[in-house]
């Protein structure tokens, strides 16, 4: 079945081959994406646009939270620290205020740049595994 967008078709391929990890890093890159549209659109006034792109960036958020394995002591911090980030979200939405966004922003690319290292790392260890056998 072909599909008439060769971009769109790369996409959903990336996302059907893709491991946990790098699934998981899309969703950062995908919330900083929306977060700097919210903030763009907070810059030319747009409210509906603002509205859309934090509320995405809350679904991502939301995402994150509920694929959380909580038998891993580390992820009952992390699950304290994305609803810190949800309500900031809501809050940043409502006082259409940038400056919350930018916190936001700011924990969500430290989590990505950690994440990216941990994929990485794994990537490393996989090959470095399979040249031995």
């Amino acid at each position: 079945m072909a599909t008439g967008n060769p971009y769109q078709a790369y996409q959903q391929n990336s996302v059907n081959t893709a491991s946990p990890g790098e699934l998981t890093l899309m969703l950062y890159n995908g919330c900083l994406k929306f977060l700097s549209q919210a903030k763009k659109a907070i810059e030319t006034g747009s409210i509906e646009e603002r509205n859309k792109n934090i509320q995405k960036a809350q679904n991502i958020i939301q995402e994150l939270m509920v694929t959380l394995n909580m038998d891993i002591a580390v992820s009952k911090d992390l699950l304290s620290l994305y609803d810190y980030l949800y309500r900031r979200l809501v809050e940043a939405n409502l006082q259409n205020d940038e400056t919350i966004i930018e916190e936001v922003e700011g924990f969500v690319a430290e989590f990505r740049d950690t994440w990216k290292e941990v994929v990485q790392l794994n990537r490393q260890k996989q090959y470095s595994q399979a040249g031995q056998i």
